[in-house]
């Protein structure tokens, strides 16, 4: 039986630009779920299937990337939805060097917001092909002219736009694609999710034209022949290269566009792509089986205190029971429980494939960055670390469950959701994140999922950086000097704690030979076995 094609994929946006909501209606209407639950639900409906957490339903947000594997048309997507807040940029980056494609969403009304754009950022330093859907278009927004222009303004991307609104806002009655030749009416706004479907010969197709009111029909009759004649026609050459981006337009919450969406995703999106690697990249139709970890999660099933790797699978046919090799620590590991996932829920899987995000049910034993692979003398690059911007000391109000603090905040740390720093000197360990809101989520799951209560206070401390010192003796004198300011993170690397960014600066002129990191390759080719 010829295996199933796959398309991985994440969803970027900006908060509240309606990517949750947009995950939701694509498994809906991929056949993954019965029921799309919305980001805010009343009455009760159910909240978002990929929002699991408890923070995350609270609060309307998502915190962390959610896996979902679902087959739709003879297509196994791997959907990877994002955290759309600044706070959580960096599981999102992880979360994007496991892709082969995304999809922007942007909002109708407020165009690309500031976390769009440095999403759409870290998508082109990894050459990552995007598919734009401008979302909310049933709701008072910007011309479509106007968005493509800003798309194409502030992300230096050719806009090509593969559907048109019919009517915006208050005056909005429905879908046209050029590429599919169809249209989809709506007789108000709110109304059926089910709009009538038309297939036409083009827009002046009297089946479409007679379903609209004359001053709409007339706007789409300019507008979207004058959006045809002035962009350039799709090209995948183009799209595959990041140069190029299709755009359609939809409502994710009236479930407008989506079936053109996913649509586009089996006919554009690309297959499973080469992973750097050293000593050279891999190529998916390598018969050896490797694979990178790119997330850790812990508490998936507070009950069991579980903790599972995500491995974004790169070549090879991945089989339960086989072993692996770990580049990092030369050991073999028997993969006996390999799961694939629907957010919270989870399957067993007898195989996977190149492209395929399988869950690694362990105990420690594996971290972010990781290379599991057949052949060794392979690593995969491209994980980076980065320096957290905001530290605190932390405060625990029953000194008597100091050694549950300790674990619970070095598996929240696996996770990338805070590092981790054990100062040299002092007791105390120093809490550091990237955002503010990330602090709220550590204590919120200590308690929930550890039955702690921990608080942060502030420190002397303002910035982290790692140290990198070739010279050994150098390196034990630098230790020897600066010994009360230097600490150890969660992988015993040795990590420079700065009150303030003129210390560091001086610093560095003081020690032209000590490397000071705000950025770090995750696993370093000297590390694999």
């Amino acid at each position: 039986m010829q295996p199933l094609a796959r398309r991985t994929f994440a969803i970027i946006s900006h908060p509240d630009a309606g990517k949750t909501t947009l995950t939701e209606k694509l498994l809906h209407e991929g056949g993954a779920i019965r029921e799309a639950g919305e980001v805010f639900s009343k009455g009760n409906r159910r909240r978002a299937r990929s929002d699991w957490m408890a923070i995350e339903q609270q609060r309307g947000i998502s915190v962390t990337s959610s896996v979902i594997t679902f087959e739709h048309e003879g297509i196994r997507f791997n959907l990877l939805d994002t955290p759309g807040h600044e706070d959580f940029s960096e599981d999102t980056y992880r979360t994007l060097t496991a892709v082969d494609c995304a999809v922007m969403v942007i909002d109708a009304a407020k165009g690309i917001e500031a976390q769009t754009l440095k999403l759409f950022e870290v998508c082109r330093l990894r050459n990552i092909p995007i598919i734009t859907f401008i979302n909310k278009i049933d709701r008072e927004g910007r011309s479509p002219f106007e968005l493509l222009d800003e798309i194409g303004d502030k992300l230096a991307l050719d806009t090509v736009p593969m559907s048109w609104p019919i009517g915006m806002g208050g005056m909005f009655r429905g879908l046209y694609s050029f590429e599919e030749k169809r249209a989809w009416l709506v007789d108000k706004i709110g109304g059926a999710l089910c709009p009538t479907v038309i297939d036409v010969t083009g827009l002046d197709d009297p089946r479409l034209l007679t379903g609209i009111a004359e001053q709409t029909r007339d706007s789409l009759l300019e507008d979207a022949a004058l959006a045809a004649e002035a962009c350039p026609g799709f090209s995948s050459s183009a799209f595959q290269c990041g140069d190029l981006t299709p755009v359609y337009f939809g409502s994710a919450l009236r479930k407008y566009g989506i079936g053109s969406l996913l649509s586009a995703l089996i006919r554009h999106a690309p297959p499973p792509q080469p992973q750097p690697a050293l000593p050279e990249p891999i190529e998916p139709s390598a018969c050896d089986v490797s694979g990178f970890i790119f997330k850790m999660q812990a508490n998936m099933d507070p009950n069991h205190r579980d903790r599972v790797a995500f491995m974004r699978v790169c070549s090879g046919t991945l089989k339960r029971g086989m072993k692996l090799g770990n580049s990092r620590t030369g050991k073999k590991l028997g993969l006996h429980n390999p799961i694939f996932f629907l957010a919270r829920d989870r399957e067993l899987t007898e195989e996977a494939r190149p492209g395929d995000i399988v869950g690694i049910p362990n105990h420690g034993t594996l971290r972010v960055g990781d290379t599991l692979s057949e052949r060794s003398g392979i690593i995969f690059t491209g994980l980076p670390d980065f320096a957290p911007e905001i530290l605190r000391r932390v405060r625990l109000d029953d000194p008597m469950k100091i050694k549950q603090m300790r674990k619970a905040l070095l598996d929240l740390a696996e996770e990338g959701i805070a590092r981790v720093f054990r100062p040299l000197v002092g007791s105390n360990w120093v809490v550091g994140v990237v955002g503010a809101l990330q602090l709220e989520v550590i204590s919120t799951r200590s308690e929930a999922e550890y039955g702690l209560a921990i608080g942060f206070e502030p420190t002397m401390y303002e910035t982290a950086r790692w140290i990198d010192i070739a010279d050994e003796a150098l390196r034990k004198r630098f230790i020897a000097t600066q010994r009360a300011n230097l600490a150890e993170d969660g992988d015993d690397a040795l990590v420079f704690l700065a009150r303030n960014g003129w210390e560091l600066e001086r610093l560095e002129k003081d020690w032209p030979d000590v490397r000071f990191l705000a950025v770090r390759e995750r696993i370093r080719a000297s590390e694999v076995t």
